[in-house]
């Protein structure tokens, strides 16, 4: 992970593939993220501030990479900066930047995850129920927003179980998150599903390798797949708790609600 946010950095976002998945199709080397069109636009920041410095010194890296948050880190003399869905920190002067969990000895959080959960709660609020394919129970204990994948063996095994979640009182909101990036024929498969007049039905006969009739609409998978990206996706399915934690891939039903207990609540 860590060599993959160097890359990110240095060069750009790589795509990886369906967390702990087998299925064959998920080894095929993903498409190149497609090259940004102009310079994305960076925090507000005082001139010459310590936040303006972590800036720059990110920019030294790489000019097109996404910061989506600059602020005091929790230890002194450094900035937090989150940059394409990973926690960097830069010293205030702008020289030395390191990354890796941040653990806070006193409380035994991981102060780093903390950050990009904050960062995730207020991506998501920017994608509206009506882009989202919805799988719930009446009054869920729980919501959780999922990136999937078509093509991801781990996603269909979810999706295969999704009554027992619901009947856990768990409920789904989809948004998509096609590995294999724009131009793919898998990404294609998720705009089918997002533009179909259907799309729980759509999302689940994609998942069941039955083909899904192509519709033109105004998807919303490009949005969603950037998102992800900035997320700190690093596989699919990706399941993201409303307080924006986020645990490490898939979990079969009771352990996802014994992991929602302990870590998801608001």
């Amino acid at each position: 992970m860590k060599k993959a946010l160097l890359i990110a950095v240095l060069g750009g976002m790589s795509v990886v593939a369906c967390a702990q998945s087998k299925a064959p199709a998920e080894t095929a080397k993903p498409a190149d993220a497609p090259a940004a069109t102009t310079a994305p636009t960076d925090p507000k920041v005082a001139p010459g501030s310590a936040d303006a410095k972590a800036i720059a010194a990110i920019r030294q890296l790489n000019s097109q990479v996404v910061i989506d948050k600059v602020g005091p880190a929790p230890m002194p003399g450094y900035r937090e900066v989150v940059v394409s869905g990973q926690v960097l920190y830069v010293s205030d002067d702008g020289r030395y930047l390191m990354q890796g969990a941040l653990l806070d000895m006193q409380t035994k959080r991981d102060m780093a995850q903390a950050t990009l959960a904050s960062v995730r709660k207020d991506l998501l609020a920017q994608v509206p129920k009506s882009e989202r394919i919805i799988f719930s129970p009446p009054n869920p204990k729980y919501t959780v927003a999922i990136f999937t994948d078509v093509e991801c063996g781990y996603c269909r095994k979810m999706h295969a179980d999704i009554a027992e979640y619901n009947k856990l009182g768990i409920g789904f909101e989809y948004l998509a998150y096609p590995r294999m990036g724009p131009g793919s024929p898998d990404f294609a498969k998720m705009e089918a599903v997002w533009c179909s007049k259907d799309r729980p039905k759509a999302l689940t006969e994609a998942k069941g390798d039955r083909a899904v009739k192509s519709e033109r609409c105004t998807s919303p998978v490009m949005r969603h797949y950037d998102i992800g990206r900035r997320s700190g996706l690093t596989g699919t399915p990706l399941i993201v708790a409303a307080n924006g934690m986020s645990p490490p891939g898939y979990l079969p039903p009771a352990e996802l609600l014994r992991w929602l207990d302990a870590n998801g609540k608001l």
